[in-house]
């Protein structure tokens, strides 16, 4: 049939909503002529473009409108053993009960009056990191805060190798720029030397930027000054020094094999203002975390910037809970924590009980888990992995991340490759049902 002829025959929004499922009269009436409408156009399109005729109108209506209708942000399963799967939300949250209704986001109950929102994450912060702290919407809001407030019109001070991409095309010098701040580099990518920070500071200067290669490392003929260093030279000239952090590890993780340097190290160190991540290592809500000398944190607060960064009341809620949970040590109530703290021998025990009790035919052999989320790049965490050779192993894998909850897995040497520590206990049978339901139809 011609393209013309295919155009013609095309229906008209009347005759579709005639033809369409008397279901459907449940949707408001504009929502679906408006989805009609979308659906005819789409097809002309396709037409157009030379493709061969597909679904029907009314079939695009209703699978369009079921799909509006359900949640699109959805609970997943993550079997790939990356705990920090930016993909997936990165740390994955506790039970958490929001709010529902109202609640004192900015009142004071005790005194009746107007408050302040980050009142109820500042105690914890001060008792965790022993210092004054302050909440933004990630880490990136907490760096260009900082810049904003700290160097704006004048000079930060950087070493060349730490003008970093933080991930999905963020460069550090860009947010810099956009501060208002200038970028004076130093040393080369490799090598920098606190003589190199020392020979840069002139009239101009308003901050020392020191960042953490949070998601990479560089090895061989390398280095830089030590924070120590760093912040005795910008006491003796009286010019703050900052450090981005970005990975937020608040818990030694280094008898689990992570190496991550600590928030409480660098405030030790003399830095009079760090910030990270919430959603990292530190295992809560997405947020950028600043925390230093009380008179900076004071300026920041004030900063015109901190209301349009600022966390909503449901991030509060996310954050107070994991922060509460860091500050008792009750770290399975931490989920990234508790995954990250998962020896081998009890991801192996979980995964032959769960094998057993599902009655599923599969190899267990050692591997690693990776934190991921640009956080501790290059290490990783020994574990057991359940593999399994099935046929279709692609369809497997489609139908298993089409599931209800979705199931996220990897696909290694022909085999689907499960690794149960980023699998949560109460997830388990969930996962079983959905492998029984993928393998019958395999």
């Amino acid at each position: 049939m011609a393209e013309a002829d295919l155009l013609r025959s095309l229906p008209s929004v009347h005759e579709v909503l005639e033809r369409l499922s008397p279901a459907l009269a449940r949707y408001p009436r504009p929502l679906v002529v408006a989805e009609v409408r979308r659906a005819v156009e789409t097809a002309r399109q396709e037409l157009r473009a030379g493709g061969a005729p597909g679904p029907s109108i009314e079939a695009r209506v209703e699978q369009t409108l079921t799909r509006l209708e359900r949640n699109s942000l959805r609970r997943v399963i993550n079997a790939t053993g990356v705990v920090l799967h930016t993909n997936l939300g990165r740390a994955p949250l506790g039970p958490i009960d929001l709010l529902p209704g109202y609640c004192n986001l900015e009142y004071d109950l005790a005194a009746g009056r107007r408050g302040k929102r980050d009142s109820h994450v500042a105690p914890l912060l001060e008792r965790l990191l022993g210092t004054s702290a302050i909440a933004v919407n990630n880490n990136a809001a907490a760096l260009y805060l900082a810049l904003h407030e700290l160097a704006a019109g004048g000079e930060v001070i950087v070493s060349r190798g730490e003008l970093i991409e933080i991930g999905d095309g963020f460069r550090i010098p860009d947010i810099m720029a956009r501060s208002g701040a200038v970028v004076r580099e130093v040393g080369t990518t490799n090598r920098t030397r606190i003589e190199d920070y020392r020979e840069a500071l002139n009239e101009r200067t308003r901050l020392l930027l020191r960042v953490h290669p949070s998601n990479f490392r560089m090895e061989g003929f390398t280095a830089r000054p030590e924070l120590r260093e760093l912040a005795a030279l910008g006491r003796e000239h009286a010019v703050p020094v900052y450090e981005d952090l970005g990975s937020g590890c608040v818990v030694d993780l280094r008898p689990y094999g992570i190496n991550e340097p600590l928030v409480s190290d660098s405030l030790d160190a003399g830095a009079d203002l760090v910030s990270f991540s919430g959603d990292k290592l530190l295992g809560g809500p997405q947020a950028g975390i600043l925390a230093g000398k009380p008179e900076i944190v004071t300026r920041l607060r004030r900063n015109p910037m901190f209301r349009a960064l600022r966390l909503d009341k449901m991030v509060y809620q996310a954050l107070e809970a994991a922060l509460r949970s860091l500050l008792f040590e009750r770290w399975d109530q931490v989920p990234a924590l508790a995954m990250i703290r998962q020896s081998a021998q009890e991801v192996r025990a979980r995964a032959e009980r769960f094998l057993k009790r599902t009655g599923l035919t599969a190899e267990l052999h050692d591997g690693f888990s990776v934190i991921g989320g640009g956080a501790t790049p290059e290490q990783s965490i020994a574990t057991c992995l359940i593999a399994v050779t099935v046929p279709g192993l692609v369809d497997v894998e489609r139908r298993l991340r089409a599931g209800d909850p979705p199931v996220v897995a990897r696909i290694e040497n022909e085999r689907l490759v499960l690794d149960l520590r980023t699998v949560l206990p109460a997830e388990e049978d969930e996962l079983a049902a959905a492998l029984r339901a993928a393998y019958a139809r395999s």
